[in-house]
């Protein structure tokens, strides 16, 4: 009997499915990675980030199980103004030299309601990692002849001093000239 089993128990274990996730591949042409940010205290400047990698993988058809990563280059700044960028790159902000990349990675893909999901994870911007959530609605699901089509509008508000952005040079008024909170806003499109 032990005989038989040894010989059954591998032909067993390789006729078990194995379900593995599915890969999103993202469309960079129609997602981007924008931010906003308090200046002189009563207006805002934009900017985005050009140069990104998103991967999401999921095998259930409402996400519930999907794991995100994602890689954004800190020289791929933008915010139409080379002074402002250059500044932006600098080690009084992100220093794009020595910390080049910054990065998440998920640890939770909740659904919350309907469309509407918290995504959880680690969040690496320069020598700091910090646990942050994204606010997430996935837009829809569509099948087009390049496959399925799925789109996500994914929102963050994060504190720059907490991940060592501390330039604050401030106003008469006492106020900072780049404010501290910062929005963070990707619209993605996925394929599979």
């Amino acid at each position: 009997m032990k005989n038989i089993l040894k010989l059954l128990l591998p032909a067993i274990v390789f006729v078990m499915p194995v379900k593995a996730q599915s890969e999103w591949k993202l469309d960079a042409v129609h997602s981007s990675v924008v931010f906003s940010v308090a200046h002189m205290v009563i207006s805002e400047t934009s900017g985005n980030f050009k140069d990104f990698s998103i991967v999401l993988k999921s095998e259930k058809e409402d996400f519930s199980d999907a794991v995100i990563e994602a890689v954004i280059k800190v020289a791929s700044i933008n915010t139409e103004n080379n002074y402002r960028d250059q500044h932006l790159r600098s080690n009084d902000f992100f220093n794009a030299e020595k910390y080049p990349e910054i990065r998440f990675k998920s640890k939770k893909f909740e659904k919350i309601d309907g469309n509407k999901y918290k995504i959880t994870g680690d969040l690496t911007i320069r020598d700091v990692t910090k646990e942050a959530v994204f606010n997430a609605e996935l837009k829809g699901v569509l099948k087009t002849e390049n496959g399925l089509l799925s789109a996500w509008k994914a929102v963050i508000v994060i504190d720059r001093f907490e991940y060592n952005l501390k330039w604050n040079k401030t106003v008469e008024t006492g106020g900072l000239v780049a404010g501290k909170v910062v929005s963070v806003v990707l619209n993605l499109e996925f394929t599979r």
